[in-house]
């Protein structure tokens, strides 16, 4: 199927009142668990990349490209994005080498430089036919938790008029790389953005976030929801199970796709828990 707009699917969702899941890649074998699981729910979903993994990896194009076959061979809707991308090159680099949309990640930089860096990507990307996320408020948990952090609204209101983007992470209670799901959401001051604002709500560090709160916070107005470590740990602890069971296995193939498997089925489950109606 031809790869689709990030923006388009997301806006769609938000429509409907109903999220998008936007799942992070680690390398091909998440992918592929991510895209089966968009077949098999028969539901739209979003690969993305982080720049740190891009650091993994080496560069861009390996990984960028196989997420991009992944996605054009499917016959479930997926898109392509660079998440947290800290660098405007970088950002340039994957609308280039055909990613649907990039997040621009300036949040630790001054309002006004985060601005005008933010403003040269949004013109790059609108430019080629692609779509931008961007970050205000930061949010917590990259390298240690920090509640209360939490996006302003008339900020972010001026903040969307002057770059463009079309989408915009808020920092509303949830923290990045959390292992436990444990994090209340601000559903009041969701509900408050959404309305201000004309662009998509993206949930970021939504692994700490029970179900229920995400739904509620999906009710409230958060459309594009990203998960990324409660995703791991689904891969990592069905590697360590299946070689516990099988110790003198070396074909990594196997225990790999034990975790390929049940990444793919959490990741089922979760867009069918984003994706109802009903919300």
């Amino acid at each position: 199927m031809p790869q689709v707009d990030t923006f388009s699917l997301v806006r769609e969702a938000a429509s409907n009142r109903t999220g998008i899941g936007a799942f992070n890649v680690i390398h091909l074998e998440t992918a592929e668990a991510i895209v089966r699981a968009a077949e098999d729910s028969d539901l739209p979903v979003i690969l993305q990349v982080s720049h740190n993994c891009v650091r993994y990896h080496g560069s861009l194009e390996p990984i960028g490209s196989a997420m991009i076959a992944l996605a054009r061979d499917s016959k479930a809707r997926v898109a392509v994005h660079l998440d947290h991308c800290e660098d405007v090159d970088l950002a340039k680099e994957a609308i280039d080498l055909g990613f649907d949309s990039v997040m621009f990640d300036g949040s630790t930089l001054p309002y006004q430089e985060n601005v005008a860096a933010t403003r040269e990507v949004v013109d790059y990307a609108h430019a080629k036919g692609r779509t931008v996320e961007a970050e205000l408020g930061e949010i917590g948990g990259k390298t240690a938790h920090t509640p209360g952090v939490r996006t302003d609204p008339k900020e972010a209101s001026e903040f969307v008029s002057a770059t463009g983007v079309d989408g915009l992470a808020v920092a509303v209670g949830s923290e990045h790389a959390m292992q436990e799901r444990t994090a209340s959401l601000d559903l009041e001051l969701i509900a408050e953005l959404h309305d201000l604002l004309d662009v998509p709500l993206v949930l970021h560090g939504s692994s700490g976030v029970p179900d229920e709160e995400i739904v509620k916070g999906i009710r409230a107005g958060m459309t594009k929801i990203n998960v990324s470590t409660h995703l791991n740990g689904y891969f990592t602890r069905a590697i360590r199970e299946f070689l516990d069971a099988n110790p003198s296995v070396t074909d990594s193939r196997k225990y790999i796709k034990a975790g390929r498997d049940a990444l793919s089925g959490e990741a089922q489950r979760m867009l069918r828990v984003f994706g109802a109606k009903g919300h």
